[in-house]
C-alpha cells in the first residue's frame, strides 16, 4: 500500500517454456511426459495436442502429427474404427473402451492395444473435442491367452483312456489358439503295448506320427497320422527325444543350413510351409521319454517366446500323463482280453448234430474286460451242450471267475447232468466260491460274484432240446421256414442266490433250425427298447445267410452300438436229425438167455453199416454191459448203437445204481466187465435221466469211414 493508503500490484512473469511443453503449465508436462499414447482432437477429429508417447508410437513430430486425422497419421482398417468411435463419443458424450490389434509404424509385429475415448469439455460444459489414450496389452493378453489355453488342456486334453486320441486332443488344444502346426510323435513301444525301454533312445530315432493339426487350408495337412517317422540323428526332434530337453528356435538361413545335412526331410518341410519359429517338447511321464511334440509358426506373425515355451511343456506334460495312464490301461486291458479269449474255445467242435459259429467282442476301452463267455461240449449219445454266461463286473477279476465257471461247468457236464441240476450244482459252487475266495476289491470294498447262464442240451435222434436258465436272457428260435420267436422260458435266479429252483423247457427243433445264444451286451442299450433290440435280432437271423459266420458278422453290425460298456458273445448252432438210418434200437428182455441174441442183431447191424471189424469188440461190450443191466439192474433194458463220427453202445435199465469201475482180486467172480470195457473202447460212462441211467462206450471207426 502507498503512504496515502492506496493498493498497489505487483506482476511477476514466469517464461513458460520452462515449466511447461505447449500449455497447460506443470499438468501439460506431466501429460506430455506420460508414458502411454495420448491425444486430443477437436470436433473435426484434427490431433490439435499429443504427448511424447504418442509421437513416439505413429512416428511423428509434434507439429507433422498437428492438424491431421487419426486415420492420416496412421493409415489402417482399425483406426478408422476408432473415428467412428470418437463420433459417437462427439455425439453422445459417453466415454467409449476399445481393444484393437494394430502394428503401428516401426513396430514389427501387431499389439494389442487398449483404447479409452473420452469427451473434453469447455468451462461451460459443452464438448469441444475427445481425448485419446492407448496402452500395450500385448503381454497381459498373450498371459491371459496361456492361461485360458492351460485351463482349456486341463478339460480336454486325457478324457478318453485312447493314446491316439489324447495325442490328437494335445495338437487339437494348441492348433489355432498357440501353434499354426502341431505333430506329435510317440515312440513305437507304446502303439506295441510292451513296457517302456530302461533307457532313451539313441542315434536315429524311429516313431510313430499319432497326430498332426495345422490351420486349414495349409499344405500340411497330409494326413500322416499313424505313419513311421524316422528322425536322423542330431536332428532337432531326435535330439529332444535322446536329452529329454525341450528347444526353441528362431528359424534362420544359417540354422537352416546347419539342419539341412542332419535332417533334410525337416528343412524341406520349413521352406515349403514357411516356418519362421519352431519349439520341440519332449512327452515325460514318470521320468519316461514316451514322445516329442513339434510346435510350429508359420502364419502368427510373433515368433515364440520363453513364456509359450513353458506353456507348451505345461500342457505337454499333461498329455504325456494321460498318454501313459491309457498306454497302462491298454496293456492292462490286452492282457484281460488275452486271458479271456485263452479261456474261451479256441475252435469250436465239428459235431454231426450241429454247424456252429460264435463270436466274442470286448467291450470297449474305457469299461474293461467283462466276463462273458460261450462254450459247445460234446456229450454222450451223440448229444451237445450249448452255454453261454456272464460273470458280473469287469476286468482280470471278472475273467478269472469266468475261468473257473466255465472249467467247472465242463466237469459237470462230463457227468452227464440234465441241465437244470447242473445248473443247480453250479449255483452252489458260485455260492462257496463267494465265501473260499478273495472278493475284495483294490478299494477296500467287497465284490460280489454273481453270473447269469444259459444251458441247453440238444439231442439230434431225438431232435429235442432241453433249456435251463439261470437269470440269462433267453434264446431265439428260427424254424426252417424263417419264422424267429423269442423261447418262452422259465427264468430261473442268477448264480451264486442259492436256495432257488432252475425249471427246464424241452422244446422241438426240426432240421435245419437255427438257435441263437448270446449275452445281454447284444441287446440292451441305452438308445433302444429291449423289445425291439430283440425284434431286430430275430429279423436278423431269419434272413438268408451263406453261412452262420455271415449271420454273426451280421448280427454284430446291425446291433449293438460302435461303443458298448459290456461285452458280448453270441453262438449260433443250425440244427441236423440223426436219421433212422444211423440209430438201431432193441428192447432186451431181462431174462440172460436174451444176450447171445442181442450180439446178433449187433453183429449183423454192423454189417449193414459196413463195421465188420468192429465185430469182436463191440460183441464184448454189448455182452458185458446187457449182462450187468440184467444181473444188477431193472426193467425195461434197452440196447442202442448209433452210427455217428463214432460208434456208440448204449444200454439203458431203470435202475439209478451206476456200476462202478474196480480192479477185481485174483478170485473174484465179478468186477471184470467195467474195466474190460474201458480197456477196449476210448470213452464210456454213465448218464442219468428222469428214468434210470445209461451206460455208454465209444469206439473210433475204422479208417476211412468217419462220418
Amino acid at each position: 500500500m502507498t503512504d496515502d493508503g492506496d493498493p498497489e500490484w505487483l506482476l511477476v512473469c514466469v517464461e513458460a517454456g520452462r515449466c511447461m511443453h505447449g500449455t497447460g503449465g506443470l499438468l501439460g508436462a506431466a501429460f506430455y511426459e506420460y508414458p502411454h499414447p495420448l491425444a486430443v482432437c477437436d470436433v473435426d477429429l484434427r490431433v490439435v495436442w499429443s504427448n511424447k508417447a504418442m509421437q513416439r508410437a505413429v512416428g511423428m513430430t509434434e507439429e507433422q502429427l498437428r492438424g491431421l486425422r487419426p486415420r492420416q497419421a496412421v493409415d489402417h482398417p482399425v483406426v478408422g474404427e476408432d473415428e467412428r468411435t470418437m463420433r459417437r463419443v462427439l455425439a453422445t458424450g459417453e466415454s467409449q473402451y476399445r481393444e484393437d490389434f494394430l502394428r503401428v509404424p516401426g513396430e514389427e509385429h501387431e499389439h494389442l492395444w487398449a483404447v479409452d475415448i473420452s469427451p473434453v469439455m469447455d468451462v461451460d460444459g459443452d464438448i469441444c473435442g475427445v481425448l485419446f489414450s492407448a496402452r500395450d496389452r500385448t503381454e497381459q493378453y498373450w498371459s491371459r491367452r496361456r492361461l485360458q489355453l492351460t485351463n482349456e488342456a486341463s478339460a480336454r486334453i486325457g478324457r478318453t483312456l485312447d493314446v491316439e486320441q489324447v495325442a490328437r486332443e494335445l495338437a487339437e488344444v494348441a492348433v489355432p489358439a498357440f501353434a499354426d502346426r502341431v505333430i506329435v510323435d510317440l515312440l513305437p513301444f507304446l502303439h506295441r503295448g510292451d513296457k517302456p525301454p530302461a533307457e532313451p533312445p539313441a542315434g536315429p530315432v524311429t516313431v510313430r506320427r499319432y497326430a498332426e493339426k495345422s490351420l486349414a487350408g495349409t499344405p500340411e495337412n497330409r494326413g500322416h497320422e499313424q505313419e513311421t517317422v524316422i528322425h536322423p540323428e542330431a536332428s532337432p526332434l531326435a535330439e529332444c527325444l535322446t536329452t529329454g530337453r525341450s528347444a526353441r528356435y528362431t528359424v534362420t538361413e544359417p540354422l537352416i543350413h546347419n539342419w539341412s545335412v542332419r535332417d533334410p526331410a525337416l528343412v524341406a518341410d520349413i521352406r515349403e510351409i514357411g516356418t519362421h519359429s519352431l519349439m520341440v517338447v519332449p512327452l515325460r511321464a514318470r521320468d519316461v521319454i514316451l514322445g516329442v511334440a513339434c510346435f510350429g509358426r508359420h502364419r502368427h506373425e510373433e515368433p515364440f517366446v520363453e513364456d509359450d515355451l513353458l506353456l507348451a511343456e505345461e500342457i505337454t506334460a499333461r498329455a504325456a500323463v494321460c498318454i501313459d495312464n491309457a498306454s497302462q490301461y491298454v496293456r492292462e486291458r490286452e492282457t484281460s482280453v488275452t486271458l479271456q479269449r485263452s479261456l474261451l474255445p479256441r475252435k469250436l467242435p465239428d459235431h454231426t448234430g450241429v454247424d456252429l459259429a460264435a463270436r466274442y467282442l470286448p467291450t470297449d476301452v474305457q469299461a474293461g474286460v467283462g466276463g462273458d463267455w460261450y462254450d459247445v461240449i460234446p456229450l454222450s449219445g451223440a448229444r451237445v451242450a450249448l452255454v453261454v454266461g456272464d460273470v458280473a463286473g469287469h476286468g482280470i477279476q471278472a475273467s478269472v471267475a469266468m475261468g473257473r465257471l466255465r472249467t467247472a461247468m465242463r466237469s459237470l457236464a462230463d457227468t452227464e447232468l440234465q441241465s437244470d441240476e447242473l445248473l443247480t450244482r453250479l449255483d452252489d459252487l458260485v455260492l462257496r466260491q463267494a465265501t473260499q475266495v478273495d472278493t475284495w476289491d483294490g478299494d477296500g470294498t467287497q465284490v460280489d460274484i454273481g453270473a447269469t447262464c444259459l444251458y441247453a442240451i440238444y439231442d439230434p435222434i431225438a431232435h429235442r432240446c432241453t433249456v435251463a436258465s439261470a437269470g440269462h436272457p433267453p434264446p431265439v428260435v428260427v424254424t426252417p421256414d424263417g419264422t424267429a420267436r423269442i423261447l418262452d422260458l422259465p427264468t430261473g435266479p442268477p448264480l451264486g442266490v442259492g436256495g432257488l429252483p432252475f425249471e427246464p423247457v424241452e422244446i422241438d427243433l426240426p432240421e435245419g433250425s437255427l438257435l441263437a445264444l448270446y449275452t445281454d451286451g447284444l441287446i440292451e442299450t441305452r438308445e433302444h427298447d429291449l423289445d425291439a433290440q430283440l425284434a431286430t435280432l430275430g429279423d436278423v437271423l431269419a434272413r438268408p445267410a451263406p453261412s452262420l459266420d455271415a449271420t454273426c458278422d451280421t448280427v454284430l453290425e446291425t446291433l449293438p452300438p460302435e461303443r458298448t460298456d459290456d461285452d458280448i458273445a453270441l453262438l449260433l448252432a443250425r440244427t441236423h436229425v440223426l436219421g433212422s438210418e444211423a440209430v438201431a434200437t432193441w428192447d432186451v428182455p431181462s431174462d440172460p438167455a436174451a444176450v447171445t441174441p442181442a450180439r446178433r442183431k449187433v453183429t449183423e447191424q454192423l454189417a449193414r453199416w459196413g463195421l465188420d471189424e468192429l465185430n469182436f469188440t463191440t460183441e464184448l461190450v454189448v455182452s458185458e454191459l446187457v449182462t450187468n443191466a440184467i444181473r444188477h439192474g431193472q426193467p425195461p433194458v434197452r440196447l442202442r448203437l448209433i452210427h455217428d463220427r463214432t460208434l456208440i453202445c448204449e444200454v439203458s435199465d431203470a435202475s439209478s445204481a451206476a456200476p462202478h469201475l474196480r480192479r477185481s482180486r485174483a478170485y473174484d467172480e465179478g468186477g471184470r466187465g467195467l474195466l474190460l470195457v474201458a480197456q477196449l473202447t476210448q470213452r464210456w460212462g454213465t448218464r442219468h435221466d428222469r428214468q434210470g441211467k445209461t451206460i455208454w462206450a465209444e469206439q473210433h471207426l475204422p479208417s476211412g469211414q468217419d462220418s
